[in-house]
């Protein structure tokens, strides 16, 4: 009859009425789960006919396993006989305590722990007390069910059951994993598990055993142990493989691999050939890589996306991108093109394991490209109407001081990227001999020419606060010519800063025009106070430097004389 659970008077335990059980001296199978209570197998009207079919063999998931076997009616108490004498008959074990509303084993040498569930082997929690348990929020009455085979039945379904194997996994922590599964799946999915069951049934001394035990050792993982068994057992490997995601994928290789499942390793390397990779994943992969030795005509395609194939220089590939971005055409996707090559070519980056090394002359090929077309539009605006008004263009070309930012923006950039590189010292060299672009500023409108003394800002604040180490005759060049024009501009410069700091460049101004010969210094120096007593504001301030220069000439020298 159904086992009938209650809560008794102290809350906690559960006590049942007594029910008489069939005796036997085999053992019979059982499992516990949590679900709803199954009719009772003490029963007496429990036919034997109802267990002449054997079940099928459990390898598609632990449930099947789990599932107890259907009583055909109502049995009477007072028909089957008491459990004392069932004892004296020899009937029960002498083990096996007869508790109300309990069925415990009587295997007492059964490892105790918690085990997950699996698919396709059975792997149950292994606890003498699970029977007495009640999960919170549901009846006690309906919380736990206790299935017992037909003794005699069981025994023979035990003979002819798949589950002959039952496997033991401990970790290097002393945790462990108990799974009972079919041999022959095991066997025919790893060879390194066919070669353990071949010496586990060599060693049986018992020929009346049915199931054999094999114990490993020092795994790693449990879990990925277990996954790995379970695609033993799954038909569609692509889904598992989808729920699982990429590191688990990458776990369940390792495995495939140490336990040589060839059928795991293939549809591993499938799954994570077609699925993109974090670059966390990426590393977890390569190390993996590095450490095992896959077929090549297997793993072709994934180590084509972990190592470039053929031989690719990265300098010349960031030549070709710097290039490009400097021939963009939309201005907000060049600046996020700069700002993404900054961050490629950074000594911090990391995508850069060692300093990027780039072409010089490569790179000022691209200085002289932007200098050229600086000069073109120069001439074309210099050659139009009025320089108070906006120069006319044909429909196919966009405004004049547009297309001349652009090439100041590129200028700039490279001038950024050549001092990173410490190669700048060509660059103020190449800026002090643009006679033609001089004389053009000179005849074109303010609101165009002042984008070139931009440029000229950035080179006299990299050389004041001594980013740029050249020559005297270099900074003396670059001051003599783009002095003058900086000075008409500055107005322009403060109204349109564009990101440049005023300040900055009246401090590195006056720092470079004292790096130069007392001489020019004087000239220079002499030419801004005009031009600042009739501007004001309109011109840097460059009294400090003025002082400086004044102490330098005439206070220290004339102490030196006396």
């Amino acid at each position: 009859m159904p086992l009938s659970l209650v809560p008794d008077s102290r809350g906690g335990r559960r006590t049942a009425e007594p029910v008489r059980r069939r005796n036997s001296g085999l053992r019979g199978s059982w499992c516990c789960s949590f679900s709803s209570v199954p009719p009772s197998p003490d029963c007496r009207s429990l036919s034997r006919h109802s267990h002449k079919q054997a079940p099928p063999p459990a390898l598609s998931s632990a449930a099947a396993l789990a599932a107890p076997k259907a009583s055909s009616g109502a049995a009477s108490l007072h028909s089957s006989p008491s459990p004392s004498s069932k004892l004296g008959l020899g009937m029960i074990d002498p083990r096996r305590i007869l508790s109300p509303g309990r069925v415990s084993p009587i295997d007492s040498d059964v490892p105790v722990g918690k085990l997950p569930e699996s698919v396709g082997c059975s792997m149950a929690v292994e606890d003498r007390d699970a029977a007495d348990q009640v999960l919170p929020g549901q009846d006690p009455a309906g919380s736990v069910a206790v299935a017992v085979a037909d003794p005699v039945a069981a025994a023979s379904d035990e003979r002819e059951s798949s589950l002959d194997l039952k496997l033991t996994v401990r970790d290097k922590d002393g945790r462990f994993l108990v799974m009972e599964m079919d041999s022959e799946v095991l066997c025919a999915n790893s060879p390194y598990f066919a070669g353990l069951v071949l010496r586990s049934r060599r060693k049986v001394s018992d020929a009346l055993k049915d199931c054999w035990e094999i114990e490993l050792e020092g795994v790693e993982n449990l879990g990925s142990f277990r996954e790995t068994i379970e695609l033993m057992y799954e038909k569609d490997k692509m889904r598992w493989f989808s729920n699982a995601g990429v590191s688990h994928a990458i776990d369940v290789l390792e495995v495939s691999y140490t336990i040589m499942f060839v059928g795991g390793i293939m549809s591993c390397l499938k799954y994570l050939e077609a699925v993109p990779w974090s670059e966390h994943e990426e590393e977890k992969l390569k190390g993996l890589f590095s450490r095992c030795s896959f077929d090549e005509s297997v793993n072709r395609e994934i180590l084509a996306r972990l190592h470039p194939q053929g031989s690719i220089c990265s300098d010349d590939l960031t030549i070709q991108l710097i290039n490009s971005v400097a021939n963009g055409a939309n201005a907000n996707a060049r600046k996020e093109l700069q700002a993404l090559v900054n961050g490629l070519l950074s000594k911090s980056s990391v995508y850069q394991k060692d300093p990027a090394v780039l072409n010089k002359e490569s790179l000022y090929s691209i200085c002289t490209t932007c200098l050229n077309s600086l000069v073109e539009i120069f001439e074309e605006a210099s050659n139009s109407a009025p320089l108070s008004h906006a120069i006319p263009l044909p429909k196919e070309k966009r405004p004049l001081v547009e297309r001349v930012s652009k090439q100041v923006e590129n200028l700039n950039w490279l001038l950024e990227i050549l001092i990173d590189m410490q190669m700048a010292e060509d660059f103020v060299q190449l800026w002090s001999v643009q006679d033609e672009l001089i004389r053009l500023h000179e005849i074109t409108s303010p609101m165009v020419r002042y984008e070139l003394s931009r440029v000229s800002a950035n080179v006299l604040i990299a050389m004041g606060s001594g980013k740029i180490q050249c020559r005297g005759d270099l900074r003396s060049a670059v001051l003599q010519g783009w002095f003058r024009p900086l000075l008409k501009d500055f107005g322009w410069l403060q109204r349109c800063s564009k990101g440049l700091n005023v300040r900055m460049l009246e401090d590195g101004l006056g720092q470079a025009l004292l790096t130069l010969p007392m001489k020019q210094q004087e000239s220079l120096l002499v030419e801004w106070f005009q031009c600042f007593g009739q501007q004001g504001s309109e011109c840097p301030n460059l009294c400090k430097a003025f002082q400086v220069w004044w102490r330098r000439s005439f206070l220290r020298a004339a102490d030196g004389y006396n």
